[in-house]
């Protein structure tokens, strides 16, 4: 069994609805166990039903668009199984 780890706590500060969202999302889209705390997502799946790093990167920027947070969050590689939703900075000149 292999474990994905997404860090939302920056997520989770914006707005907490997106938390139970994303995990509403990410069970219809993937044939996996999703767990949720206050600061992490954590996707199980069985073995030999894993989804690819760049599968879970394109679901992951599919949920920030459908939820209207593309424009202030992106997604960044977490360690070797995870994922990190950033706030983006903003720039003033």
């Amino acid at each position: 069994m292999s474990n994905i780890v997404i860090d939302v706590s920056e997520v989770a500060n914006f707005d907490d609805d997106c938390l139970k969202e994303l995990t509403d999302f990410l069970e219809k889209k993937l044939d996996a166990t999703i767990s949720c705390s206050k600061k992490e997502v954590t996707v199980s799946f069985e073995e030999g039903n894993e989804a690819s790093r760049s599968c879970m990167r394109v679901l992951l920027k599919k949920f920030l668009h459908r939820a209207a947070l593309r424009e202030d969050f992106r997604v960044i590689s977490g360690d070797e199984n995870g994922w990190v939703l950033k706030e983006k900075k903003e720039y003033v000149e």
